[in-house]
């Protein structure tokens, strides 16, 4: 190859001259940046009273330190919100670009919230930064992580084609989520009417403990539409949201914990980690005792137990990242590792609710789009029923879960740890649903429910039968008949005739499982990212 040899004379006039106007332009470029900057932080007093960080310092806490960051479009609608260039403030009201969160290159995009309360500036300067930022980052798959709180629109500049054009960052979000790419979203302060679906449409919601605020009409607005008077928390609180609607994922107690969250959320994702080896001197054993799975699962399966206690001693250092906990919380989901390998884990304290079965499909969803297998953790005695369970939709909502289970693209893993009755069985991917590999404890049990319910519910059956012939209640065949029941259901519900029959794997000593976990996570992702040739044909012998 040729050198290229300069001509330029870096003492010429000309030379010198270029270099004066190029000095002289990055200086504007340079003070107009400022001057958004110290708008922002002019704020500061305001922030620090509600307890808050500004938008720059949640930026500093979020990404990696000493990783470079590319803000993007620091100019956006520079002299389009006035026209004295004295005055304006660029930006567009979001702080936007390109650094690592956790060892992940994320798009990051963040409301400058010390900016008229981050709502969209000058004209639609601001949403045309969002939507190019969007697309940015569907076109070099990056996750996006948004730092929200937004007053919306500005009324104070409304354009129906603002409003109209609006739908497309609602549109590519939905797009991201579903390329694979996820959306994970601190909502800080307010998310307001579209700004509501800017947090909804998210994978990863964290709210932040009374700060966040998620509604589609606040209280001006609701009681000038429907005369209806309610606080700002009981409309879309942070405890609401996490508690009672489900919106929100991770209750953080302030900012710099919401930050931590995002932190933790990237590193359990397992982004482009999928086929480099893990290494083995990273890997922490668990804080308790293998011996201590001995003495945890009662060999009762109708009393309670926290299963929280046995992830405890198969995870690496305990750690475990609870997705939902506040939203039926009798489902049990979460990240974990083990063996430094990635994990989704779906359990359960109890029987499967209305949120339960609505939290774990969202969390299935979310692991196939990572790319995390799950492990399921059988203790449960089916779905719960009753009136208001059915007038709520739990055959709907159970049947979700049932479609997630099925339809999943990751490695599934069934581990019967106690219970495992009725359509639980199901939507806890029961063998039935094939996963790559189920096992049993000595203690488990399965079973379309227990043997004193069955007989219970025959019993009235049968005497409602009684009772419509005409005859005589017939107590003694009544309690012949309950204990024939109970008797066929027990002697089929343990693991010596389960196993026998095949219904899992093999029956492990619980002592065994984290290494029996550890040997299939890794014979999955192995498979996972190994290549065979295939061939139209069989090979014949000659």
């Amino acid at each position: 190859m040729t050198v290229i040899e300069t001509q330029i004379s870096t003492n010429s006039d000309p030379y010198l001259s270029n270099r004066d106007g190029m000095l002289a332009l990055l200086e504007r470029l340079r003070t107009l940046e400022s001057r958004t900057r110290n708008t922002s932080a002019a704020s500061r007093a305001r922030f620090e009273k509600r307890g808050q960080l500004l938008p720059r310092e949640r930026i500093a806490l979020v990404l990696d330190s000493g990783v470079p960051f590319l803000e993007l479009s620091t100019l956006a609608g520079y002299c389009m919100d006035t026209p004295d260039p004295d005055k304006s403030v660029p930006g567009g009201g979001i702080i936007t670009g390109i650094g690592d969160i956790s060892g992940v290159r994320v798009m990051l995009t963040v409301s400058d919230s010390g900016i008229k309360a981050g709502a969209m500036q000058a004209m639609t300067m601001g949403l045309d930064k969002q939507l190019r930022i969007q697309e940015m980052a569907l076109e070099n798959k990056l996750p996006l992580v948004q730092l929200v709180e937004s007053a919306g629109a500005n009324l104070l500049e409304y354009r129906v084609e603002q409003f109209i054009r609006a739908g497309s960052m609602f549109r590519n979000l939905a797009r991201l989520s579903a390329a694979g790419l996820p959306v994970v979203t601190v909502t800080h302060g307010s998310s307001t009417a579209g700004g509501a679906y800017q947090t909804g449409l998210s994978d990863y919601i964290i709210m932040v403990r009374g700060r966040s605020r998620a509604f589609l009409a606040g209280p001006p607005l609701l009681k000038a539409a429907t005369g209806e008077v309610a606080t700002e928390e009981e409309l879309g609180g942070a405890e609401m949201h996490t508690c009672v609607s489900g919106l929100g994922d991770y209750l953080a107690e302030d900012d710099r914990d919401a930050l931590r969250l995002v932190r933790e959320i990237m590193a359990n994702l397992d982004w482009g980690h999928r086929t480099a080896p893990v290494p083995a001197d990273g890997i922490r054993p668990p804080r308790y005792a293998a011996e201590e799975l001995l003495g945890i699962m009662p060999m009762d399966y109708k009393r309670p137990v926290n299963m929280k206690e046995v992830i405890a001693r198969i995870v690496d250092a305990s750690e475990f990242l609870e997705f939902g906990a506040n939203y039926g919380p009798a489902t049990v989901c979460g990240h974990a590792r083990i063996e430094g390998l990635p994990v989704g884990i779906i359990t359960n304290n109890g029987p499967i609710d209305l949120a339960g079965a609505t939290k774990a499909t969202h969390f299935i969803q979310t692991c196939c789009q990572a790319r995390i297998p799950i492990l399921y953790m059988n203790n449960t005695t089916g779905f719960m029923v009753g009136r208001d369970y059915e007038q709520g939709g739990i055959i709907k909502h159970g049947a979700k879960m049932i479609q997630a289970v099925t339809n999943a693209t990751v490695p599934q893993i069934t581990l019967y740890c106690g219970a495992s009755f009725g359509a639980g069985n199901y939507g806890m991917c029961g063998r039935g649903f094939h996963p790559r590999f189920c096992f049993s404890w000595p203690n488990a049990k399965t079973a379309v429910m227990g043997g004193e319910q069955a007989a219970k519910t025959m019993s009235i059956v049968t005497e409602a039968a009684m009772k419509r012939k005409g005859g005589k209640v017939d107590q003694q065949r009544l309690a012949a008949l309950e204990q024939q029941i109970i008797r066929t259901f027990d002697s089929q519900m343990d693991v010596f005739t389960t196993s026998a029959r095949l219904l899992d794997d093999g029956v492990i000593d619980p002592r065994d499982t984290r290494a029996v976990l550890a040997y299939v996570l890794s014979v999955c992702r192995e498979a996972d990212v190994r290549e065979p040739q295939q061939i139209q044909f069989s090979v014949a012998r000659p």
